[in-house]
């Protein structure tokens, strides 16, 4: 598959918190860091996304009284799964991985997104409510990208919800899935399973070849 001037390279929250050692690491989240910073080096166009959460954020157990992490509860705009708390606003575990910095310093933009307390937040360009727009879909289209290519964690959420949304907005998405970590086999699943529904395909990275 070969890279053209109107493609983009999202790179889904390579943070510290989802890396090995940090408060929701991805088995293998650190590893794919070199591939990503591979993968930025061959697109004109590069942006990140920031988990960048308060304390007080809607889907951290830590704010519900007994509730533990991993299991899902009922708020104002559906199901919403419990996590530890991760990606808090000015903490080390919301920064970028220092093994992303090629990748990150590249970005033309970083979208910071479930900053609000009252909505958690997946996909890059919207809110769990699916209602609040990051503005990632106005500045692709400002900067005249068709077509977008995902990497980075984590793949059964971040990445899947990212992916479906570029869809819903008129882009065409491609996932990297060996530049790609997932939480758990069965969510990984039933994000590939979205994928074929939705026409999103997956490469390896190998698969990419520059444009002229």
């Amino acid at each position: 598959m070969q890279i053209a001037a109107s493609d983009a390279l999202l790179v889904i929250d390579a943070q510290n918190d989802f890396c090995e050692g940090g408060a929701l690491a991805v088995q293998g989240g650190a590893a794919i860091m070199p591939l990503i910073n591979r993968l930025a080096e061959r697109f004109t166009t590069v942006i990140a996304t920031q988990d960048w959460h308060t304390p007080d954020q809607i889907s951290f157990a830590s704010n519900h009284a007994g509730a533990a992490p991993f299991t899902q509860i009922e708020v104002a705009y559906g199901p919403q799964m419990l996590w530890p708390d991760h990606c808090v606003q000015g903490t080390q575990g919301a920064d970028f991985h220092l093994d992303a910095a090629p990748a990150v310093t590249k970005a033309l933009a970083v979208v910071r997104k479930g900053y609000n307390p009252a909505v958690d937040s997946y996909s890059g360009f919207y809110e769990n409510d699916h209602r609040t727009a990051t503005g990632l879909a106005g500045l692709l289209r400002d900067l005249g990208v068709k077509r977008v290519f995902l990497c980075g964690l984590a793949y059964d959420y971040c990445v899947r919800f990212t992916a479906e949304d570029a869809v819903r907005e008129g882009f065409e998405a491609v996932v990297i899935e060996d530049a790609c970590r997932a939480i758990a086999p069965d969510t990984a699943a039933a994000a590939k399973a979205s994928f074929t529904t939705l026409n999103i395909a997956e490469i390896a990275a190998a698969d990419l070849t520059s444009h002229s």
